[in-house]
């Protein structure tokens, strides 16, 4: 019975807001830090937000919802506007929409139906599988935690695993973000 419970759309609206704005620094982020430094802040804000819904609640933890809701911009905004650009700067013209489909398949479609699933059985083992109210509210805890600790194994393999050439952004990308050519808000870019 707290305002966080009761007005769970003004934070889903945080969310959203933080998402409009955090696109506006991606030019700036892509320029300081490269395409390796961004898509890590992306993962790393993954990490963040699924923490701070683990530890936060709707009550006296409220503040940690919020701040998740201010990091989800960063966590989505960075990983998809900046991927698509890479893609579209790492292929050729003549395979560059091939990639940019291939890129949102595998995101936005099969990897967020794997991951769909695998966060329902999650849920349901912790969550749905308990008969208490406190038991249920351990096992979302414990849910959130899960998919934070998933997010930083990812991020950290990235870490290790990925190699880009060029440490800054290139002014084709740069030109796409600030520019929005084609629609690249959503990271792709018509030719």
């Amino acid at each position: 019975d707290t305002w966080g419970a009761h007005n769970a759309n003004a934070l889903i609206s945080l969310s959203q807001i933080s998402e409009t704005l955090c696109i506006l620094l991606i030019p700036f982020c892509l320029k300081r830090f490269g395409i390796k430094g961004v898509m890590l802040m992306s993962m790393f804000a993954w990490v963040l937000r699924f923490g701070f819904f683990g530890i936060g609640d709707t009550g006296n933890g409220l503040w940690l919802l919020i701040l998740s809701c201010i990091v989800y911009g960063v966590a989505f905004d960075f990983f998809n506007v900046s991927g698509g650009l890479y893609v579209d700067k790492e292929t050729t013209s003549d395979l560059r929409s091939s990639a940019q489909g291939l890129f949102m398949m595998m995101t936005n479609g099969l990897g967020a139906t794997i991951g769909t699933l695998c966060a329902q059985a999650v849920v349901n083992h912790f969550v749905f599988s308990q008969t208490t109210a406190e038991a249920q509210h351990q096992g979302w805890i414990t849910s959130w935690m899960i998919f934070a600790g998933y997010a930083l194994v990812v991020a950290v393999l990235f870490m290790f695993i990925f190699k880009d050439d060029s440490k800054k952004a290139s002014p084709q990308m740069e030109e796409a973000v600030i520019d929005g050519n084609g629609s690249a808000a959503d990271g792709m870019v018509n030719d």
